[in-house]
Parts: structure tokens; C-alpha cells; sequence
């Protein structure tokens, strides 16, 4: 006896859970919901540097703030909203930056921040 598929009770809910997946996952109808930016944070010898993929996206639209250990790259396109917080391997000095935005690639720049401050002794 073959099963027939409208008998499943559930169906409706897994057919809706892969729905939802679909979107989180970038696996439905919109190609650019639910993907990850894509950030590559590369450390040299007296600074960071991070470049980020934003496509779609127009320089006006970026908003970037620094504590100096953390870098959080907000953005908006009329397809997807970027809400990136990413962790900088080194504590660096936020007033330093500099950025650059061209054909969707974000590129920042900081200097590392002095590790330690000497006191002097009187």
C-alpha cells in the first residue's frame, strides 16, 4: 500500500520549516538574504587591516564604529541589511582609521594601539 503524502499531518510544518530555511540560509528566491558578509581581518606588523564584501551597497549607507576592540560595520541595500560586529585580534587605536569603499569592497585600516603605557617614577 502506497503512502499518500496529503495524509501526513506534518507536512505542512516541514514544508514551512524549509521555507524559513531557505531564507536564513540564502537558499530561496533572494539570492542576497541570509548570506553572510564575507570579512577577511588580516594582522601586520604596526596595524589591522579588514576588507568586507558589501555588495549592493552605497557608500553613504555605511556606518562604522570602532571601540578598538571591536569594529561594527552597519549598512543597509534595498535587498539586505548588514549588521557585522567583529572582534579585531589586537586592541588598536580607533582614532587612526582610515577606510575606503569601492565597488562593493570595504577595506579599513587601523594602527595598533601602544600595549603598555611607562610611568614614570619621582
Amino acid at each position: 500500500m502506497r503512502r499518500d503524502d496529503r495524509d501526513d499531518p506534518f507536512g505542512d510544518i516541514f514544508d514551512e520549516i524549509e521555507r524559513m530555511m531557505n531564507e536564513v540560509t540564502g537558499g530561496g528566491d533572494d539570492p542576497g538574504f541570509g548570506t553572510e558578509t564575507h570579512v577577511d581581518v588580516y594582522t601586520e606588523e604596526d596595524g589591522v587591516r579588514l576588507v568586507a564584501d558589501l555588495p549592493g551597497v552605497s557608500k553613504e549607507d555605511i556606518n562604522l564604529q570602532c571601540d578598538g576592540e571591536i569594529l561594527t560595520i552597519s549598512a543597509a541595500s534595498t535587498r539586505r541589511e548588514y549588521d557585522e560586529r567583529i572582534r579585531l585580534p589586537v586592541r588598536v587605536d580607533e582614532h587612526s582609521a582610515s577606510a575606503r569603499f569601492n565597488n562593493g569592497v570595504l577595506e579599513v585600516e587601523f594602527d595598533r594601539a601602544d600595549d603598555s603605557a611607562s610611568i614614570d617614577l619621582n
